[in-house]
């Protein structure tokens, strides 16, 4: 039987493909992997579906298509999994619900368990967070009604027809089985993640854990007091690492995450001299200060923020966004409120010392990936590598809003478009979305006065999302996902932002508005 792929849009240079089932995912998933590279530089298997994104410099999306038409009709290629052996502890709170739900005593639900066989399906949820299925097409239960708000790291779940394992402390409403000693997601480790889609995973019953599982290990910032070069003084609300991020982890179930404002942040690396992707502190609304502990050459770019340097001997002198700043021994770098915009990147001359976990040294505030938040106190070492000439030329890439002033963005159509009633297709672009204060680094949450109706109200199965992606929960009230947004999400996507407005959505405060403008993606190259 040949198969049949729908291909759905999914913003500029990616798409998602459509299939029957989990098998036929793979089988594509496979054959893109296989072979030499064709310009994919992420793949995002899920239960039906599988996110493409390719880089535009070596492809193009007719490209994508033909080879994916060329897969049609033709056997699947899947690379040989490991067998990994998972030690387990059979002692999870559900264990009992789960073996009334299936009609099996607990003694015989550990033991049917164990016999039966788990491939892993495809990453998601958080780094290390394996979709596992069983070649037992009867242990499949629902999920909990009520998920809890933590569930311990190394605890082995089910829902509907998947397992799974926890690899790090998170909320979750799947029933819980057991615990395993092994650590699922390790930084430091090659690959990170223990399991990767195709492995085949075999669960043995164990007596009882020797420790328990080690926490994931934090980069923490360099603090020798001889060689700080700067000492962090005040931050008000929040402060992280942020570059370019981790493109191309996918696989390990790790998303990109870095600067929300990309340009801002390049902007203020061309005025240091430093590589465009260069690690900078993106600073939210103002509110930080540091002291130089060796003379540095600082820049901020981004929101429109009050900036001012205190010398020693307690003089002030005002400095704007844009500007390079000389800093000498013991002067006080100061960011006050921002007036309007939301995000600042602060960049110095030469660039920060900073460990690099999968090529990147973002902090990604949902996966917990990078550098933890810097706080007051905290020192930090100037890398001091060679760098260009220094601009003088004020610039800002992006354009800032302030609370209540209305933003136009232009919405490419996304893939779960069709999940939607017309009136709600036609509500998203006529109604003002208010940007409401719980939005953070994952997604901003908007708030309209009438709420999105599906026309499909069924349960969407996980699929990857994408950095811009507008999704809409069961309130009806959208979400458009930012630098830190899941990998993949059960909500269906009805649009898309377009790349040009990504870095402007992150300069909208709370209490603006958003105006959506329906657009179209500009032609492949």
């Amino acid at each position: 039987m040949t198969e049949t792929i729908r291909l759905l849009p999914a913003g500029e240079n990616a798409m998602m493909a459509e299939l029957s089932d989990l098998a036929a995912v793979q089988d594509l998933h496979g054959t893109l992997t296989a072979g030499p590279d064709r310009g994919i530089t992420d793949l995002v298997p899920a239960a039906r579906t599988l996110l493409l994104r390719w880089d535009p410099l070596r492809t193009d999306r007719a490209k994508i298509e033909q080879l994916i038409a060329t897969h049609i009709g033709r056997a699947g290629h899947r690379p040989p999994g490991r067998e990994i052996e998972i030690p387990v502890v059979y002692d999870g709170e559900d264990l009992a619900e789960v073996a009334r739900l299936l009609g099996l005593s607990v003694e015989a639900l550990v033991a049917r368990h164990q016999a039966a066989r788990f491939s892993v399906a495809f990453n998601g949820f958080v780094p290390g967070f394996a979709y596992m299925v069983s070649d037992d097409p009867g242990l499949e239960v629902p999920r909990r009604t009520s998920p809890r708000l933590r569930i311990p790291a190394g605890s082995i779940a089910m829902a509907g027809p998947f397992s799974g394992i926890y690899p790090s402390d998170t909320p979750g409403g799947w029933q819980l089985l057991g615990r395993t000693p092994l650590q699922l997601w390790e930084p430091e480790r090659d690959p990170a993640a223990l399991l990767a889609p195709g492995d085949l995973v075999r669960f043995r019953a164990i007596v009882e854990t020797l420790a328990p599982p080690v926490p994931v290990a934090r980069v923490t910032l360099p603090a020798t007091m001889p060689l700080r070069g700067i000492t962090v003084t005040r931050v008000d609300w929040r402060a992280t690492f942020q570059d370019l991020g981790r493109a191309g982890q996918a696989r390990q179930g790790v998303p990109v995450s870095g600067a929300l404002d990309r340009a801002s942040l390049k902007a203020a690396n061309r005025a240091m001299g430093n590589a465009p992707g260069e690690a900078t502190i993106e600073i939210l609304n103002g509110g930080f200060a540091l002291r130089a502990e060796s003379p540095l050459t600082a820049i901020v770019t981004g929101a429109d923020v009050p900036l001012s340097v205190i010398n020693s001997a307690g003089n002030r002198q005002p400095f704007v966004v844009g500007q390079p700043i000389a800093l000498d021994l013991g002067d006080t770098l100061e960011l006050g409120v921002a007036q309007a915009g939301v995000m600042s990147y602060l960049a110095v001359r030469g660039g920060f010392t900073l460990a690099h976990h999968l090529g990147s040294a973002a902090t990604d505030t949902l996966s917990r990936l990078g550098p933890p938040m810097i706080k007051p106190g905290d020192g930090i070492v100037l890398a001091r590598r060679p760098a260009l000439a220094v601009s003088v030329r004020s610039e800002r890439p992006t354009p800032v809003t302030r609370s209540g002033e209305t933003v136009t963005l232009d919405l490419l159509p996304g893939p779960r478009a069709d999940w939607f009633t017309p009136a709600a297709l036609d509500l998203l672009t006529n109604q003002p979305w208010q940007v409401t204060g719980a939005s953070d680094r994952i997604g901003l949450r908007l708030s309209g006065i009438e709420s999105l109706v599906r026309a499909v109200t069924q349960e969407l199965p996980s699929e990857g999302t994408v950095r811009g992606a507008l999704q809409v929960p069961g309130s009806g009230q959208p979400i458009l996902f930012q630098a830190d947004h899941p990998l993949t999400g059960g909500y269906p996507v009805i649009a898309i932002l377009a790349a040009h407005d990504q870095d402007r959505a992150a300069q909208i405060p709370p209490g603006a508005w958003i105006r959506f403008r329906p657009s179209v993606a500009p032609p492949s190259k």
